[in-house]
């Protein structure tokens, strides 16, 4: 079974709500609100052996990590 994700357009809360047979939310469960619009969402799957937290971002080091198309040496970093 899907879940959708939804947008009130009453009261503006986004929620996930599980379909079964292409069945449409009753409402918003915040407001009750029947203005709803389905969103996009991004689809995630399982990774075996996957660390179930995000990853931290780097910190910043010296020429060449930022990222500067113009390549390292480039940037205002130096």
């Amino acid at each position: 079974m899907p879940i959708y994700e939804y947008l009130c357009r009453k009261c503006g809360h986004r929620f996930e709500k599980i379909v079964r047979g292409g069945a449409e939310p009753d409402g918003c469960p915040e407001c009750m609100g029947r203005r709803l619009e389905k969103q996009l969402s991004v689809f995630a799957p399982a990774v075996k052996g996957a660390s179930p937290r995000p990853r931290e971002a780097a910190p910043a080091s010296p020429c060449g990590s930022c990222g500067d198309p113009r390549g390292p040496g480039s940037c205002s970093m130096n």
